[in-house]
């Protein structure tokens, strides 16, 4: 064996103990649990790249879109706790709006129905996102502004103004 394969060998043994050690001490364990939204992250702007570097379809940001932002997401849930999904899960519908539109802004042939399925998909998002805000606090709010304003159209039905 020469000298350099040694050195190699050697290398590569060493970094094989030093891993086994980390990872028995729990190192990587934690950046496992924290960090490993990257595993989507990195190929959703893997596929951004290749596309805006000219060497892929614009169809790659289809799913880089979505991967981008369901990663987004999955930091969220990551850092303050998965009880926060019951509030973020429109994110979910929103990442498949953001990777159509991506698609069809960025595309050269104009595909018929991809935007208005982006729109929709975003607006069917917002709703939920508004509904699940809804579910906290403000729904009062929202309840006392609505009983309000009911309030006022029966009061206020059979009195026209006239302004001659």
């Amino acid at each position: 064996m020469s000298d350099n394969n040694k050195l190699t060998t050697g290398i590569l043994i060493l970094a094989a103990g030093i891993v086994i050690l980390l990872g028995k001490l729990g190192v990587f364990s934690f950046l496992g649990k924290a960090l490993w939204p990257l595993i989507l992250l990195v190929p959703g702007i893997i596929f951004h790249l290749w596309h805006f570097w000219r060497k892929g379809p614009s169809e790659l940001l289809l799913p880089g879109g979505i991967l981008v932002v369901y990663s987004i997401l999955f930091f969220i849930a990551n850092f303050w706790g998965w009880h926060t999904f019951k509030y973020t899960w429109p994110g979910l519908i929103l990442g498949i709006a953001v990777g159509l539109y991506e698609y069809e802004y960025f595309s050269k042939m104009r595909q018929s129905g991809v935007l208005l399925a982006a729109v929709i998909l975003a607006a069917v998002s917002v709703i939920c996102f508004g509904f699940t805000l809804f579910s906290l606090a403000l729904i009062y709010v929202v309840a006392i502004v609505l009983i309000a304003v009911g309030t006022w159209l029966i009061a206020a039905r059979g009195k026209t103004r006239r302004n001659w």
